[in-house]
């Protein structure tokens, strides 16, 4: 998933967005709900004998199983969460690929100067025999052999200077196998003997280059040469590394910079990362890079080492724990005028807050809040900020952590959420900030998220319009997730349930119908509910709509049954659309949408209650037959002896209606 514009160099693979994950966590709290209203039939109904008896019973049959939906509803919405777990997914593009500020070049041995820090062309992804010489295998073998025996016989620095001269010349080249070669001779054992046994800083200079040449190599030959020199390699190399950066030696800035690409290398490997970290003075090394004056191409190189050290489990605790490394990364993140040294900043930040054990720590640091801000929707490079916004995520799915950043600096987390989701170009930044919404969203912090300016309405706009259905799909549940969390006394009540009516004319809405369902429930805002406008429409239209599902078409009919059970909705409700739909429900056969028929009969019978209603509900299109049917169900089902869960109450209907007309 990562988009980096530098070379890709298919050998070395890093892992990082691509794979995420539910959370399981505990249960939310059930929502302000009560037992659905008892309907009032009117005395004028005498073919209905008892209307007190209808209305409970109506109510027992649908309050078991409400009660059971809303608990299997609650627990559903708790489970909603999105973790980016970086050290468990490929990406087709790793991080740690040779970008424009890798070492490649040659060295002049004329002048003592190395090119490796210039930058150059990208490295070709597949092996070529560059040797100028053309030399076959066999003979780069012996090649190889003679520079290392002429390294171990030289005594004297002018012999050493010609070997290491000869070993730079033949190391030279970008052939991965031949590098693999190399260091299984053991070219990087002989150039750490020499290199702990000299001071002339020549020889250093040209011992680093040829150490970065040689370290070329795969990743797998990296491995099993760190696992056998890494404990005599490392500290030679931070020494020359604290020499480098006081300018003590001649050609400082290059042999800065060939030591910080070995390092690279070394970090590139997985199996390394956590060795490589432990070593004594590792993290103090590369906690320097805010402080040493560096040159732009090595301070790049070094945070990239702390990025590919921050995607190891064993690391993240260790860096976010030593007293400075952390804030380190934050400077260059929010302050370093390189935005490649801010993208691979955000990367680590990303990482480590993957970490459980480090997000509580992150999320208390207000400096670390206001950088990922920052990055997520001011800079240039749209893979930094989407590891800002995805590091954002990732605190947000730690529960303790929802309220803080909801509550951080009056709002500007979720601003820059809601800014990110609606005028990113980029569709991954755009998805991970709807699943830090979604993350976010919880009993306690839904009333914080619906009250946000316009939070509301930019979610429901991007559920129905965005480009990409991954971010409708999200933003979708987002919003259901806010819906759902948010006490039905909130001032944003009308505004919530406008914005759920707009996400449901999206292709994504599955789900939403059944929070309509939960808040209609409650007799408290049945009345407002059913004045929302286009809600009673919305309803309606779901269970027609193919884009639904079976159980959603079921939760809007019964979303319709629970609204008819006030009083005050059921003029208002008798109007075509609603009836339409009842009708339709009420004919539908056996074949799993009993629930959906009954719920569609009981609303109906609901709504006759209201004497002024009949005449019209008398007159619409197939409404009279509809009842007729359910009549003769009930004869049969009677005589059958089935027992029922509610009272056959379609005769008595029947007749009303009849005589309505």
């Amino acid at each position: 998933m990562l988009g980096f514009k530098s070379p890709k160099d298919k050998s070395h693979h890093r892992k990082t967005l691509s794979r995420e994950r539910n959370n399981f966590d505990s249960p939310l709290k059930p929502l302000n709900s009560t037992r659905s209203r008892k309907g009032t039939d009117t005395q004028s109904m005498k073919s209905v004998s008892s209307s007190s008896k209808k209305s409970t019973s109506s109510s027992k049959y649908s309050m078991s199983q409400d009660n059971r939906f809303q608990k299997q509803h609650d627990s559903l919405m708790s489970r909603q969460q999105f973790r980016t777990n970086t050290n468990r997914s490929i990406s087709k593009v790793p991080r740690e690929v040779n970008g424009p500020a890798s070492i490649i070049g040659s060295v002049s041995y004329d002048s003592g100067v190395s090119h490796v820090s210039r930058k150059t062309l990208p490295i070709p992804q597949t092996i070529h025999k560059t040797d100028t010489k053309n030399v076959g295998r066999e003979e780069h073998i012996r090649n190889v052999k003679v520079i290392l025996a002429d390294l171990n016989k030289a005594t004297d620095i002018e012999r050493r200077v010609a070997a290491l001269t000869n070993a730079c010349a033949a190391f030279d080249h970008w052939d991965t196998e031949r590098h693999n070669i190399e260091l299984s001779l053991g070219c990087s054992t002989v150039m750490c003997l020499v290199l702990s046994m000299t001071d002339n800083e020549d020889e250093i200079r040209m011992i680093c280059a040829a150490l970065e040449m040689v370290y070329r190599a795969s990743t797998e030959a990296v491995r099993k040469t760190f696992q056998e020199d890494g404990p005599s390699i490392v500290p030679l190399l931070l020494k020359v590394l604290d020499r480098c950066e006081h300018d003590i030696i001649k050609h400082a800035k290059v042999s800065l910079l060939n030591v910080s690409k070995v390092l690279l290398y070394f970090s590139r490997v997985t199996e390394v990362r956590s060795l490589m970290a432990k070593h004594d003075g590792m993290i103090h090394a590369l906690n320097r890079i805010s402080t040493a004056k560096l040159e732009t191409d090595a301070r790049v190189l070094r945070m990239r080492v702390i990025a590919n050290l921050s995607n190891s489990d064993a690391n993240k605790d260790l860096i976010v724990s030593h007293p400075g490394l952390l804030d380190s990364i934050l400077k260059i993140a929010a302050l370093d005028m390189s935005p490649d040294a801010r993208e691979y900043a955000a990367a680590s930040l990303m990482d480590l807050a993957s970490s459980s054990d480090a997000q509580e720590k992150m999320a208390d640091k207000d400096r670390l809040l206001a950088t990922l801000v920052k990055l997520a929707v001011t800079d240039v490079k749209e893979e930094t900020r989407e590891y800002a916004v995805t590091a954002i995520q990732n605190l947000a799915f730690v529960k303790e952590n929802r309220v803080r950043l909801c509550k951080f600096s009056e709002g500007v987390v979720i601003e820059a959420l809601k800014k990110v989701l609606s005028t990113d170009t980029n569709d991954k930044s755009r998805r991970r900030a709807a699943g830090a919404l979604t993350n976010l969203a919880c009993d306690e912090t839904a009333d914080l998220l619906a009250e946000h300016d316009e939070l509301l309405s930019v979610v429901a706009s991007v559920s129905t319009h965005d480009s990409s259905s991954d971010v409708q799909k999200r933003s979708c549940l987002a919003l259901t997730k806010i819906a759902s969390g948010c006490s039905n006394e909130t001032e944003n009540f009308e505004a919530l349930m406008k914005a759920l009516v707009t996400a449901s004319s999206g292709s994504n809405a599955t789900g939403i119908p059944a929070v309509f369902r939960v808040k209609a429930r409650d007799p408290a805002i049945r009345e407002e509910m059913a004045r929302v406008p286009g809600l009673l429409e919305t309803l309606a239209e779901i269970p027609s709509t193919k884009a639904y599902n079976a159980k959603d078409k079921e939760n809007a009919m019964r979303a319709i049954m629970h609204l008819t059970n006030e009083t005050e909705n059921r003029r208002i409700m008798c109007n075509k659309y609603i009836l339409k739909a009842l009708v339709e429900a009420a004919d539908m056969d056996n074949n799993g949408n009993k629930e959906i028929r009954d719920s569609a009969i009981v609303a109906i019978e609901r709504l006759a209650t209201e004497v002024t209603n009949r005449k019209y509900m008398a007159r619409h299109d197939g409404l009279l037959t509809t009842i007729a049917k359910a009549t003769e169900r009930e004869a049969k089902a009677e005589l059958a002896g089935e027992k029922q869960s509610q009272p056959r109450l379609a005769k008595q209907l029947l007749l009303s209606l009849l005589v309505a007309m």
